[in-house]
């Protein structure tokens, strides 16, 4: 039997080990790590409004804007965790206009008097950045499934609410935060119509495919909105901001958490990097041709075939006014 000695084996294994985080690191940097918005655009005097933007890439995409010297509004369902958020913003960038308004997207009617706060108390709407999602069981307030609600349809809402104050402070833009498992969604109008939702029970997979669905729906509302948008100097955007660890996964169950969150460490964007194409969407000069279209790393990708058909989104438009009492 051939034995090796510690002082053999030590050294290999420290070349191994070596290697392998070099190659992590190499993976995690031009992988991973995705692309970075350099715009160097400045925002004093603008107005943007982030809903989801107490925590993970909504927050550093308000911190990113802040910086920039825009009012910033974190438009969030928790008081107590937004207003947190606002401390920590207004303390690192060194500016005081950064502020809290009430949003629950799971309520229609939150909605409603978010929009009609706004647009009383904010003369201004320059950006407004659809960040905000979930992937979950439940019911909205409504009675839609929650991925289907919060996702897509409060955005919708919300949105079609502001436009007429977007349209005011033209050039302005839309930015929609998406994901690339859109490409795994469909969007079925007659499940729509029989459980208010797309997808037909509350299973973890049935949560998955909810999210799927929702994600598609954010790519589709999109297209249409840049469709009906053209020529108002109002420009909208969809986007993957790649894949982020986050406390978006606080919604699964325990034992996926379990076996997600190591991962998530290791591999997963963080909240600063996660929210590069956002900020790209947001910002960079020149995309305004592009309004409509679907990006990732910062830099235009093709949507999914469902993500580019003109006819479902205009479908999807015009089911998501009637859902929301718009028509």
């Amino acid at each position: 039997m051939i034995t090796y000695s510690a002082a053999v084996v030590m050294p290999v294994f420290i070349s191994i080990l070596a290697i392998g985080i070099v190659l992590y690191l190499i993976i995690y940097y031009n992988v991973f790590k995705g692309s970075r918005c350099t715009s160097s655009v400045t925002l004093k005097g603008k107005t943007a409004v982030v809903t989801g933007s107490n925590t993970g890439i909504g927050k550093s995409t308000a911190l990113d804007l802040a910086k920039r010297g825009a009012r910033v509004i974190l438009a969030c369902r928790d008081k107590q965790k937004a207003e947190a958020a606002a401390y920590d913003i207004r303390r690192e960038s060194g500016n005081n206009e950064v502020l809290f308004m009430q949003l629950d997207l799971g309520s229609l009617k939150s909605v409603r008097s978010f929009a009609e706060t706004l647009l009383k108390t904010e003369p201004r709407l320059d950006l407004l950045i659809n960040n905000a999602g979930m992937m979950g069981s439940g019911r909205t307030e409504d009675g839609f499934g929650m991925a289907f609600g919060v996702n897509h349809l409060g955005h919708f809402l919300l949105t079609c609410l502001l436009l007429e104050r977007l349209k005011e402070c033209s050039p302005s833009r839309v930015v929609n935060v998406s994901a690339l498992l859109h490409r795994l969604g469909s969007v079925d109008f007659a499940l729509l119509g029989t459980y208010k939702d797309l997808v037909p029970g509350q299973s973890a997979w049935h949560n998955f495919k909810a999210y799927c669905h929702s994600k598609l729906c954010n790519v589709l509302f999109t297209r249409e909105l840049a469709n009906r948008l053209e020529g108002t100097g109002v420009t909208t955007y969809s986007l993957h901001p790649g894949v982020i660890h986050t406390e978006f996964s606080r919604n699964l169950n325990p034992w996926l958490r379990l076996f997600q969150v190591p991962i998530a460490k290791l591999f997963f964007l963080d909240t600063e990097a996660g929210a590069q194409t956002t900020l790209y969407c947001a910002l960079q000069e020149g995309i305004e041709a592009l309004s409509g279209r679907y990006f990732s790393s910062c830099a235009l990708q093709e949507a999914g075939a469902m993500g580019r058909d003109d006819a479902l989104a205009r479908k999807l438009w015009e089911v998501s006014e009637r859902l929301s009492g718009l028509s």
